[in-house]
């Protein structure tokens, strides 16, 4: 669909594509649209960040790329790598003569035995894909400085090609969870949007978006729970993906409210911590006494 030319206009794309998207975060990325900036997202886990990414390729009809961060990732990981294994059976079936022959070693090289990772597949797809780096806080210093650079140009030279460059930059989102600060040059280079949970009222919506078979009283009642293990001291806090998936369970079990003799064998879709698990499971009384 033709991109969408103002701040509603885009939200109420992202509604049809099943994304509610709060002003401040419709802002954010209507802007990016326009100045083909990438964005931030930073906030507490299952909160959405990754989900923005995939509404708007879905919405603009572009081609998806995840990479997705891990303490570790390297640019080769990233980037592109030699497919070594076929490279050595195309040299098994090279004759001596062709060994010696530059032209068959430089084929050697070619787009035949590349292999694309995100970041290349990215550059190349240009303004036909979402680029989303996931995690980025989970990559290391040395990792997040590459990643600037690219940004900064969206052009990759491979020694053995040469350089690879987007005549139009893909759209980037880039998520935090915020498990290490981020280095300010990259914030720099992207537009920034704190993602918070939604107020108990948005919240409800989204649950009937992505659970529109559950009723409007159970999504409520589950909203209203999950609000009240937020506020305890809980190691993990449960975001609003664990909200739908906890929804999605009652209504599996025929729950109509959390009086449902099923409600406490339904705790591990909200709770994903075994500490978290018995504090809640020993209190389950006080989470769901506004039922």
């Amino acid at each position: 669909m033709a991109r969408p030319e103002s701040v509603p206009e885009l939200t109420e794309a992202l509604r049809r594509v099943g994304y509610l998207a709060d002003r401040g975060l419709a802002t954010t990325l209507h802007v990016a649209l326009q100045l083909g900036r990438p964005v931030l997202l930073e906030g507490e886990v299952g909160v959405g960040k990754t989900e923005v990414a995939r509404a708007l390729s879905e919405l603009l009809d572009r081609r998806l790329i995840r990479l997705q961060c891990y303490e570790g990732i390297d640019t080769q990981q990233a980037l592109y790598e030699w497919d070594y294994a076929r490279q050595m059976l195309q040299i098994r079936a090279l004759s001596e003569h062709q060994l010696t022959d530059e032209g068959s070693v430089d084929a050697l090289f070619g787009p035949r035995f590349l292999v694309e990772r995100p970041l290349l597949e990215a550059v190349r797809a240009g303004d036909r894909a979402v680029l989303l780096v996931d995690e980025v806080d989970r990559a290391d210093d040395e990792f997040e400085a590459f990643l600037l650079e690219l940004l900064s140009e969206f052009q990759i030279t491979i020694p053995e090609i040469g350089p690879v460059r987007a005549e139009q930059p893909p759209l980037v989102i880039l998520t935090s969870n915020r498990t290490r600060e981020l280095h300010d040059a990259l914030k720099r280079r992207c537009l920034y949007h704190w993602v918070g949970f939604p107020s108990p009222e948005r919240e409800v919506e989204i649950v009937l978006v992505r659970a529109p078979d559950v009723s409007e009283r159970l999504a409520r009642s589950v909203v209203a729970a999950v609000n009240r293990l937020r506020a305890m001291d809980l190691a993990k806090a449960p975001g609003v993906a664990e909200t739908v998936d906890w929804v999605n369970t009652l209504g599996v079990v025929g729950a109509e409210d959390l009086h449902h003799e099923a409600v406490p064998n339904t705790l591990g879709a909200v709770i994903k911590d075994r500490d978290d698990l018995e504090l809640v499971a020993g209190d389950l009384d006080r989470v769901t006494s506004g039922d």
